[in-house]
């Protein structure tokens, strides 16, 4: 019989009673195995390149760098890895520093189990999920006022690159929506939405719909 895929996961923070509470949740799961813990953030960076997860779940404030500082080098030494802020603290600034780090979601540490759980399967698959209000407004801010990176001299390149259709495509990609919802939209096949997000990904150099996604961010390709 065919096993399912197993969410590979390291855990990274500082209190030991939180990695262990996790710990057993993520565990008993049929689809999610917890193959490292850190406590620093210089630990969970060695930690997260020794094991290669599919996906560290990262506290923000830990001793030893920050939880933004380690999320930067993981994503750019394992492009695959989805890195997830785990916080206490719903502070805008912080998910503002996570998306340009390349975070794939933030969740607040009281997020309900079923939701936590629910949001790691996602982001397995290539959702991005920020999901206090906080957060959303945020978001919301990066996409619509203009934080984009200071200097984005790929920016012209990458939109002329695109085709109109593609970059409607990135837009509703941002906006969180699903290939089904991508095609209702737009009025195009399943098939054919999955061929324009092929190629957006091919042309953003991006290794999945969510580092499409954080480009497109940064750069302010979407509005």
């Amino acid at each position: 019989m065919q096993t399912e895929k197993m969410i590979r996961i390291v855990l990274a923070d500082d209190q030991p009673f939180i990695r262990k509470g996790l710990r057993y949740i993520l565990d008993i799961q049929k689809d999610m195995q917890v193959v490292g813990e850190a406590s620093t953030g210089e630990e969970a960076v060695d930690i997260a390149l020794r094991n290669v997860p599919d996906l560290v779940l990262m506290d923000i404030r830990m001793p030893g760098g920050t939880g933004i500082m380690a999320t930067k080098s993981i994503v750019e030494a394992l492009p695959d890895t989805k890195v997830v802020l785990l916080t206490t603290f719903d502070v805008e600034q912080y998910v503002f520093d996570g998306i340009r780090a390349g975070a794939s979601g933030y969740l607040l540490k009281d997020t309900e189990t079923d939701e936590l759980l629910s949001g790691i399967r996602a982001m397995y698959r290539g959702a991005t999920l920020f999901n206090s209000s906080t957060a959303k407004r945020a978001l919301d801010q990066i996409l619509t006022s203009g934080m984009e990176e200071p200097d984005s001299p790929g920016k012209d390149r990458l939109l002329g690159a695109l085709t109109e259709r593609e970059t409607e495509v990135l837009q509703l990609l941002a906006y969180g929506k699903r290939n089904h919802e991508i095609s209702a939209i737009l009025c195009i096949s399943e098939g054919t939405a999955k061929t324009h997000i092929h190629h957006i990904m091919q042309k953003l150099g991006a290794q999945d719909r969510t580092q499409a996604v954080v480009t497109a961010i940064r750069m302010k390709l979407v509005k």
